[in-house]
């Protein structure tokens, strides 16, 4: 039975969720780092909120874990290329908090325009100050969006509802998509010229940090108004604060910081900024989503290998797992097959998809391949790490879908390219399920694949099966099966040979020295 252990504090009903689906649940808030690296060992899925930090050493810790779901959409808290490494699933709930967020960025745009939290300390302080807190419309103004994905739209949305005009700046977001929901596409500068409030709601990236810059700040409209209910560094504070006490920023609302807990900040204390702790997914409502949709997520991915909202793997719905896996299987033998060939200096993987599987979700498929192929020959490679692990040593993936007739109900095809020339395997599915090889080298030959499977390249000339038969009968080996296939009469030919238990360097190298032997090797798939 897997095992999860619940860091922070989540909703009762999400440990309840992970229980009724068949999943061992530990809750555990609070622990100190050293506590929670003393434990984590023993656990297969780490659900947390912002408290738990899960770094290099915390996953070094963990040589059981398989996933950690983040009950919320920011991740600064996971060490994610850590988690990517040692082939651990993250996961976000990127939709359960979009409402909530949303609706804290359009609270914080009409507070900043009617100057409510200063107006609200002046009267209750017994002042009664209405000339000095004179605020703006916002009908009929124009609010640029930066980053116009899942919250960022919601604010689009209300926004117009609130009668403004939006502009956005994305460099994902289609023309198509930003038509359908009543956003005009710009670039940044041109959102900074026109924009009389501006929100952000993009990722912290090494390309998005200090998106709003002194010189960024420099390029708005006098006047303009800052929001940020995203992420801390997205705005250079000291740029702000200084663009603040100019007059050229009219105010700034902030519930991110870049330091945080935010006890001391250069923008604290100024008239016009409205500040609030980390707010943004801070309601009844968002925290009982997140905590039941990581939960979910996780009890799909632990019992039924199912991916949803994963930051460093392809996801696989509930629905795709039980179609998929035995693609997945297929492919991971077949990867596994020219894996345990030699083949220097690997360039390039191609995955061919044909018949009924040019209609698959291809990514878990390329990346059970990859995972079957690199594994042996380097070390802890897995679905989550494939990719990055084929991109660091310079290996291309590819994937190619076919539409035609193809002699198999169902087919893949793995093809690599190295030093040397090239190796290529096919394979499909018997019963639904049950893969099997087709073909070696353009050369049909069909095959199961056994524990322990004797491949060989030989020459088509009389003799060799006797050679062979002989050899194995000399060392007491037993032949369980016999496959064979070969392109002429006389050419070359290709051997799998099915072996009870297995064979010793030095029979290997007597099998090498037959005659009409060009290669031998033995291959295991368990």
């Amino acid at each position: 039975m897997p095992k999860v252990l619940i860091s922070d504090k989540l909703s009762p009903r999400a440990a309840n969720i992970l229980t009724e689906r068949g999943v061992e649940v530990d809750v555990k808030p609070g622990l100190a780092p050293e506590e929670l690296a003393a434990i984590i060992g023993d656990y297969d899925g780490l659900a947390i909120r912002s408290a738990t930090k899960v770094t290099a050493d915390i996953l070094a810790a963990a040589p059981n874990l398989k996933v950690v779901g983040r009950a919320g959409i920011g991740v600064d808290n996971v060490d994610i290329p850590a988690a990517t490494a040692r082939g651990v699933v993250v996961m976000n709930t990127p939709f359960g908090n979009a409402v909530t967020t949303a609706e804290h960025a359009i609270s914080m745009i009409l507070a900043l325009a009617r100057q409510i939290p200063a107006a609200n300390e002046s009267t209750q302080a017994g002042k009664w100050e209405k000339s000095r807190f004179m605020g703006t419309e916002i009908t009929g103004k124009t609010l640029g969006v930066i980053g116009c994905g899942n919250i960022g739209s919601i604010v689009a949305d209300r926004a117009q509802g609130l009668k403004m005009k939006v502009v956005g700046f994305d460099p994902f977001l289609t023309p198509e998509h930003a038509r359908r929901i009543g956003i005009e596409k710009v670039e940044l500068d041109e959102l900074l010229a026109v924009a009389d409030v501006i929100t952000l709601h993009t990722p912290l990236t090494e390309q998005t940090r200090n998106i709003l810059s002194a010189d960024a700040l420099n390029k708005t409209k006098k006047g303009v108004r800052i929001v940020n209910c995203a992420r801390g560094g997205l705005v250079d504070e000291l740029a702000l604060a200084a663009a603040l006490s100019s007059g050229h920023v009219a105010g700034a609302a902030l519930d991110v910081f870049e330091s945080e807990p935010a006890t001391d900040n250069p923008l604290f204390g100024m008239e016009n900024v409205i500040a609030t702790p980390h707010l943004g997914a801070s309601t009844t409502e968002a925290q009982e989503k997140v905590a039941l949709q990581v939960a979910e997520q996780m009890a799909d991915f632990l019992v039924n290998g199912a991916v949803t909202n994963a930051l460093n793997m392809a996801s696989v719905t509930a629905e795709e797992a039980p179609i998929l896996r035995p693609y997945m299987g297929l492919g991971r033998k077949l990867g596994a097959f020219l894996g345990q060939v030699e083949s220097p200096g690997i360039t390039a993987i191609s995955i061919e998809f044909d018949g009924k599987a040019a209609a698959l979700n291809p990514d878990p498929v390329v990346a059970s391949t990859v995972a079957g192929l690199l594994g042996p020959v380097m070390d802890s490679v897995n679905m989550v790490n494939a990719a990055t692990t084929a991109a660091a040593n310079g290996i291309a993936v590819s994937t190619v879908r076919h539409d035609r007739r193809c002699d198999y109900e169902t087919l893949l095809r793995v093809t690599v390219a190295y030093e040397g020339g090239h190796r290529t395997i096919a394979g499909t599915l018997v019963g639904g399920d049950k893969p099997r090889i087709v073909e070696v080298q353009d050369i049909a030959v069909e095959a199961d694949f056994p524990d322990t499977l004797l491949y060989l390249r030989n020459y088509d000339k009389p003799g060799f099966i006797g050679d062979l038969g002989s050899l194995c009968g000399r060392h007491d080996i037993n032949i369980a099966t016999f496959h064979l296939g070969r392109k002429e009469a006389g050419g070359e030919a290709i051997a799998l040979v099915e072996i009870d238990g297995q064979i010793d360097a030095a029979v290997m190298g007597e099998l090498r020295g037959l005659k009409q032997v060009v290669r031998a090797d033995m291959l295991h798939f368990d």
